[in-house]
């Protein structure tokens, strides 16, 4: 096995690094100082898809020993932070917060957000993608929803977040 099939799957690396360690954090660092073109417009960093450990799922940030917590595959942390990712940018969050309150469609998020309507409808195609909203036919028009209130929940909660703190 290799040091970075070892990495993923939380095997024990050598105790003294080679060149082919030091390549990897090199590696690892280049990805997490990179930033795409998309990341860049949204002001967000890319980070590296896969973490280099295993994180447990109950929030300790300790490493799961057998017993305790279920320890998260990365696909399942990649997906969440791809999720997340989805609703990182403010226009997203009040898209999302207006849903919240009622389905709509895109002339109405326009009018709400006062946003045009190309870029309401960008936004929506991210949320779209990563299963956040769905969208519904109606005549002429496509009405948005939100798929579930898992994620409104999560914004909500942010958005009291940052306002405790002001």
């Amino acid at each position: 096995m290799n040091n970075a099939a070892a990495d993923r799957t939380g095997a024990a690396s050598p105790a003294a690094p080679g060149p082919a360690a030091t390549e990897k954090a090199e590696t690892s660092a280049e990805r997490a100082s990179a930033v795409s073109d998309e990341a860049a417009a949204d002001g967000q960093a890319e980070l590296p898809a896969d973490p280099p450990h295993p994180v447990d799922a109950g929030g300790t940030g300790e490493r799961s020993a057998g017993s305790g917590p279920a320890v998260m595959p990365p696909g399942v942390l990649a997906d969440a932070g791809e999720l997340l990712r989805a609703l990182a940018a403010p226009v997203r969050i009040a898209i999302v917060l207006q849903l919240r309150e009622a389905d709509r469609c895109v002339h109405e998020l326009v009018d709400e957000l006062d946003v045009a309507q190309p870029l309401i409808s960008q936004h929506l195609r991210v949320l779209k993608t990563a299963g956040v909203v769905q969208g519904e036919r109606r005549g002429r028009e496509v009405v948005y929803r939100l798929v579930d209130d898992h994620l409104a929940h999560i914004v909500v909660d942010a958005v009291a977040h940052v306002q405790e703190g002001k």
